[in-house]
């Protein structure tokens, strides 16, 4: 059954169509929930939740971009709704891999000695407003419109909080790592 026709399926209540989407995509939206929640048994409910919140909008989605990437942001932006309420800070990234962006404006470069786990200790030192636009732009692979859309904020806001995030946690590396030199 091709995607589309299980969407269209999906869109007229069938049981059987939407069980066959959620398989599809339950554990990729548990992986990106975790990212962000703490506790595995409220990233489920997070994933459950935007799964009912995506069957309730399925009229809106249009195929723009590929239903995962559509539940994939639904997903993100739930996640994000339950740290905002709780104030929960980000859970470690463990086995994570850092998209680094590769241009001259956006040098994402550490010093050889930084480690992956140097770099994930540093990012849960960031205030939160830098290290959701962080996470959001390095492991998530969003840029600024779509991080714009998901924390509410303008364009021009997740530009500045991604540059002073990427001074902080600069700051926090080289901290880190005279601190444990000394």
């Amino acid at each position: 059954m091709f995607r589309a026709d299980i969407i269209e399926k999906c869109k007229q209540n069938d049981r059987k169509a939407q069980l066959k989407l959620y398989n599809q995509y339950c554990n990729g939206m548990l992986i990106v929930a975790k990212r962000f929640v703490k506790d595995t048994m409220e990233a489920e409910d997070v994933v459950q939740e935007a799964f009912i919140k995506a069957f309730a909008k399925l009229e809106q989605y249009k195929a723009e971009v590929t239903f995962g990437a559509w539940l994939k942001r639904i997903v993100i932006n739930k996640s994000i709704d339950v740290l905002k309420t709780k104030k929960e800070r980000l859970m470690d990234i463990e086995d994570v891999q850092l998209k680094i962006v590769d241009t001259a404006e956006d040098d994402w470069s550490v010093e050889e000695n930084v480690t992956i786990d140097d770099v994930k200790f540093a990012i849960e030192q960031l205030p939160e407003k830098y290290k959701y636009v962080v996470m959001l732009y390095l492991i998530e692979g969003y840029d600024h419109q779509e991080i714009s859309e998901i924390l509410n904020i303008s364009e021009v806001a997740s530009r500045t909080q991604l540059s002073r995030g990427k001074q902080k946690l600069k700051a926090l590396l080289k901290l880190e790592k005279n601190g444990t030199e000394s």
